[in-house]
């Protein structure tokens, strides 16, 4: 049986096929659609009048109660394309206790976070109550909101299971189903828990799925449990994003400490990603030691203590944001003009990811690449299956040209306390060692060893010091 809302085949039909689906009429702004006059207002409160593309192109389909396949990169407007319509087709109804009426799935504890921001104006105007499930936080406090009642909940894979184990929470009443970023859950390694979400759900319930890419795992979520969902690819990939500038920037083994200081620096704020949880904490005690106001971002720190940086790093207390790739999905920023690969991505879905973290919403911004001589290559052979053509530049710290494409300037060489997750170097001229360290090829050749190259940038790095002191 099929919902009655919309026509579709049988659940799981692996034969069915899928295929783009032109937007049904002109949508030229949210008034044109059939959302609550509350939601509407908000909207116009907010100053949104115009849908972005995607969402001119799902709303539609997902107001009449059909199953949603959206292709889409971050930042493009997914999450009001599906929490719109959820929340639209569940207002009016009352959840019973550990019982919730809609589903947003999420593959990380800050995307959760930032769906429930974005979409909270609008449940309250609905008079919907919304509850987080995400890991890292009380599971008690969690099971208590579930237990009061919460019509929309907003989770990661992870910790929902652990609170259904517990009967905390039952997902039958549950008719409305999204999966957001949803190859990124499949990557970390969540499609089991995710499938079994979906068997748990109403079988005649709507699914909504939205993803960046659609590989192998998400090909078989869309096969098996989505019901002739209907298919909007908008703008699928960063290298369309004509706001988005892409640079390898080479440098010189021992001046890429320096090269990194100086971007870290830069007037307004920089996201940076390293390889390692290790390398971040490295990297963010070697800033704030050359008087850079910067904060580590990984999965070893706490849920509040990461949530308490990304908020710095919105509100500009914290200028340069180091992480790991756990930042590479969901993290939104207004206007993030600069994203820094210290360490370059390892596959194209990983540089895509990244870059989406600036020239979101029709915003533009820059992504650097710093690669050694030696990693020119492969980087290239990646840049090009991601679809992107950079702009290749050799540079060196304190030269025009890395300021020019950076905003790079001289680090002020005060040292900062040990501030946010980051805690007091032991050596502050030690310089960090996490650049290339994974995929440096230079560095080995003509049997120098590793703690020679280390010699070689503790000694730069103490002659720097000394130039900044003036000595």
């Amino acid at each position: 049986m099929n919902h009655p809302d919309r026509p579709g085949t049988s659940h799981g039909d692996p034969a069915r096929p899928v295929t783009l689906t032109p937007t049904v009429g002109p949508v030229a702004s949210f008034a044109d659609l059939e959302l609550p006059a509350a939601v509407l207002r908000t909207l116009t409160e907010r100053g949104l009048r115009e849908p972005f593309p995607i969402q001119a192109a799902t709303l539609p389909h997902a107001l009449a109660g059909r199953d949603v396949l959206g292709r889409g990169r971050t930042g493009s407007g997914k999450t009001l394309a599906f929490g719109l319509p959820l929340l639209a087709r569940t207002a009016g109804r009352r959840a019973e206790p550990k019982q919730p009426l809609a589903l947003v799935l999420v593959p990380t504890r800050e995307l959760a976070q930032q769906v429930t921001e974005a979409l909270a104006p609008y449940a309250d105007a609905l008079r919907l109550r919304m509850a987080t499930v995400v890991g890292g936080v009380s599971i008690g406090r969690q099971a208590t909101a579930l237990r009061d009642g919460a019509e929309v909940v907003v989770a990661t894979p992870g910790r929902l299971h652990d609170l259904i184990e517990r009967g905390a929470c039952r997902l039958g009443r549950v008719r409305i189903t999204v999966l957001d970023e949803a190859d990124q859950m499949c990557d970390m390694g969540f499609l089991p828990q995710v499938t079994e979400v979906l068997d748990q759900v109403h079988r005649d319930g709507q699914r909504m799925l939205f993803s960046a890419t659609l590989d192998r795992d998400v090909d078989h979520l869309v096969s098996c449990h989505l019901h002739d969902p209907v298919v909007h690819s908008v703008d699928p990939s960063a290298g369309a994003v004509t706001t988005m500038d892409h640079h390898v920037l080479v440098v010189h083994g021992p001046d890429r400490y320096a090269v990194t200081t100086e971007i870290a620096a830069r007037d307004g704020r920089v996201l940076l990603f390293l390889d390692t949880k290790h390398a971040v904490d490295q990297l963010t005690r070697h800033l704030r030691a050359s008087g850079v106001h910067a904060a580590a971002l990984h999965s070893g720190k706490s849920q509040p203590q990461r949530t308490r940086t990304l908020a710095q790093f919105k509100n500009g207390q914290i200028t340069a944001l180091v992480a790991t790739n756990v930042a590479a999905r969901g993290l939104h920023v207004d206007d993030l003009d600069l994203v820094v690969n210290v360490d370059p991505a390892t596959d194209p879905k990983d540089y895509l990811h990244r870059a989406g973290r600036t020239a979101r919403a029709g915003e533009s911004g820059s992504v650097v690449t710093l690669v050694l001589p030696g990693q020119r290559r492969e980087t290239g052979r990646l840049m090009a299956e991601a679809g992107i053509e950079p702009t290749i530049t050799k540079v060196r710290s304190g030269e025009a040209e890395l300021s020019r494409i950076t905003g790079a300037k001289a680090p002020s060489g005060t040292p900062l306390d040990g501030g946010p997750a980051a805690p007091r170097a032991k050596n502050t001229n030690t310089p960090f060692r996490g650049l290339g360290t994974s995929k440096d090829t230079s560095r080995r050749t003509g049997g120098k060893s590793r703690k020679a190259s280390e010699a070689r940038l503790l000694a730069e790095a103490r002659k720097a010091a000394r130039v900044r002191r003036g000595g």
